[in-house]
């Protein structure tokens, strides 16, 4: 709880001075940037799960939230990095950049938090008289059956495989570059689509059943990314107006060098994580098919 309560602490002390400061310049290094679109809700989500890890600690008589709040607390962290961070404006000037935001998103920030399990903790944190109504909403029956179909492996695959690809199109790439509100419905998307394709690969409800589907899956993304960044990497031509009209990325490159980098880090840590993962699905099956034998004999 300390921890989160620090995190907080020093989110609101660095966002002050960091939205005072900043101004977009293309020569000045890159600065914070606290764009409240962004900033709020990741401010509001930290303050929730504060609350109702607070809540919750004080009902419980073990630790059993430790682990939890820690990988809900890294996660955020992984987020803000992403999208606070002079890493963001940075973004702005280097394709290459603004991809390795993406990658924290998707493939850092989303599964940490996917493995927190925050939904009963954020709920904790409404008010006592909002706290009901909302539960009941999650209840409901249609509310149920959305959401199981969104966190169906497959549909959750398809879906983040068509955000990746319609986002990456130079007409939307290009819009979201230039406007900042359709720059924040980018992240979004791919945040979401992220936590949907994450809690679908790793939900526990899949039962050891679930395991060689999750594991195509996620071998099925290594492909789907990889190809959209072998595409970029072995492109010799820009394929975005903005950072084609910096005319020399960050350290001399030329914007078609620059999305050559853009689509190696796409292309192979993405490939990598994503393939590792179905690996460690196929060693957790393994696992359960040889305790499931030993039990039998």
């Amino acid at each position: 709880m300390r921890a989160l309560v620090a995190t907080i602490g020093v989110s609101v002390v660095l966002a002050a001075p960091a939205a005072a400061a900043h101004e977009p310049g293309g020569d000045a290094l890159p600065s914070w940037h606290v764009e409240p679109l962004i900033a709020l809700p990741l401010l509001a989500t930290l303050l929730l799960f504060a609350l109702g890890y607070w809540q919750l600690r004080r009902r419980s008589a073990r630790g059993e939230f430790g682990r939890r709040g820690g990988l809900f607390l890294l996660g955020w962290l992984l987020l803000t990095l992403a999208l606070v961070s002079p890493l963001h404006e940075a973004g702005e000037r280097s394709f290459a950049a603004h991809m390795f935001e993406h990658e924290l998103i998707m493939l850092a920030a989303a599964p940490c938090l996917v493995l927190a399990r925050p939904a009963v903790i954020l709920l904790w944190g409404f008010p006592d008289p909002a706290r009901g109504p909302v539960g009941a909403l999650a209840r409901r029956g249609w509310f149920k059956a959305i959401w199981h179909r969104l966190t169906e492996p497959v549909t959750a695959t398809t879906l983040q495989a068509v955000v990746l690809w319609a986002w990456h199109s130079p007409s939307l790439f290009d819009m979201a570059l230039e406007n900042e509100a359709w720059h924040a419905v980018q992240h979004a998307s791919f945040l979401v689509s992220a936590l949907l394709f994450w809690t679908a690969v790793l939900n526990s409800r899949q039962g050891p059943q679930g395991y060689p589907l999750a594991a195509l899956c996620l071998f099925a993304t290594s492909i789907v990314s990889g190809a959209l960044g072998a595409l970029m990497a072995f492109s010799q031509s820009p394929w975005y107006a903005p950072y084609a009209a910096l005319g020399l990325a960050p350290f001399g490159l030329t914007p078609a060098e620059d999305q050559q980098i853009a689509g190696l880090i796409m292309w192979v840590p993405g490939g990598l994580v994503h393939a590792l993962a179905a690996l460690a699905m196929i060693g957790a099956m393994l696992r359960v098919s040889r305790r499931e034998v030993g039990d039998a004999g």
